[in-house]
């Protein structure tokens, strides 16, 4: 990628995976359905079941050929987050609340201002934690050992 694309990628993402959106271009323009996939690299998000075209796929080793119908990536700007109390398509700000929480509100025409929740898809990680520890991991006897005393100040490097 040129430095004249990269300039033009998102920085902060107001579409998130697990939104209900509603599509505002397109040939399935009015039209709501979930975000399946964000593509930040080119700006694009995948909705279910939405801009589905027709894939020519050739036969290979472990798979069939044929012709597929597949969802096809929209721009990040052809779609809206749909605002939870009204069903309208809305902008997406952020607000505080007074106890410091950072959450997704509605705004602009027609919008209730009501909060956007975070989709609980984003709580559940697509590559699950390794369990058992590998060979480049640092043994628990040797991270759990104190090589620091706060009061004699034993431990300290030499600065």
């Amino acid at each position: 990628m040129g430095w004249k694309a990269a300039e033009k990628l998102i920085r902060h993402w107001k579409v998130l995976r697990g939104d209900n959106v509603m599509i505002i271009r397109g040939k399935d323009k009015g039209e709501t359905g979930v975000v399946k996939r964000v593509v930040r690299s080119q700006n694009r998000v995948i909705v279910e079941g939405k801009n589905l075209v027709k894939k020519h796929i050739k036969a290979g080793e472990g798979h069939e050929g044929g012709i597929f119908t597949v969802e096809a990536p929209l721009h990040a700007s052809n779609v809206q987050v749909v605002d939870p109390v009204t069903g309208r398509p809305c902008k997406v700000g952020i607000r505080y609340l007074e106890d410091g929480t950072k959450v997704r509100v509605s705004r602009g025409e027609g919008s209730s201002g009501s909060i956007i929740p975070r989709p609980e898809i984003l709580k559940i990680r697509t590559t699950p934690r390794p369990t058992v520890a590998g060979p480049k991991d640092t043994p628990m006897d040797l991270v759990l050992k104190k090589t620091y005393d706060a009061t004699t100040g034993k431990g300290m490097p030499d600065l």
